[in-house]
């Protein structure tokens, strides 16, 4: 990958509907130059896809949620990972150092949801402990990519 390559997945990443003929002016090539390279990014896997920001709010999920997770003594960590990839409230899970074994980002229409995410966590038997915090705002952008459980 080479600047070029870089500069059209910035450019991707603010618009991604953005015209690869507005593309290639910007980085000096044409549109069909601009899509062969699109095109051989997301072959390569340097571009995983293309998505759109929705609006939580607009889609009844106003409320976002980090829940600090430590799995119970014991516990399947393939069946915790396995569990929480079929959770549609959550937008990420991350494998964390410290005191924590997981850092789960949740998105849900009120705080019944958390209580609601909360209560199937523990039932599933994964959790020996969980801090959760709810955001009041993000001052900073939180991109919002809906998804369905698998």
């Amino acid at each position: 990958m080479n600047d070029v390559d870089r500069k059209i997945i910035g450019l991707l990443a603010e618009d991604a509907r953005r015209a690869l003929a507005d593309i290639g002016g910007t980085v000096g090539l044409s549109a069909s130059a601009v899509n062969e390279r699109i095109r051989r990014l997301v072959a390569e896997g340097a571009i995983r896809g293309f998505t759109v920001d929705a609006a939580p709010e607009a889609l009844g999920l106003p409320v976002l949620a980090f829940v600090f997770v430590a799995l119970a003594q014991g516990s399947d960590e393939a069946g915790f990972r396995h569990f929480v990839a079929a959770q549609a409230a959550i937008l990420e899970c991350h494998h964390v150092t410290g005191g924590w074994s997981y850092l789960v980002k949740i998105r849900v229409a009120d705080l019944g949801g958390v209580e609601a995410f909360l209560a199937a966590l523990k039932h599933a038997g994964y959790v020996g402990r969980s801090e959760t915090m709810i955001v009041l705002s993000s001052p900073v952008g939180d991109a919002f990519v809906p998804r369905e459980a698998s």
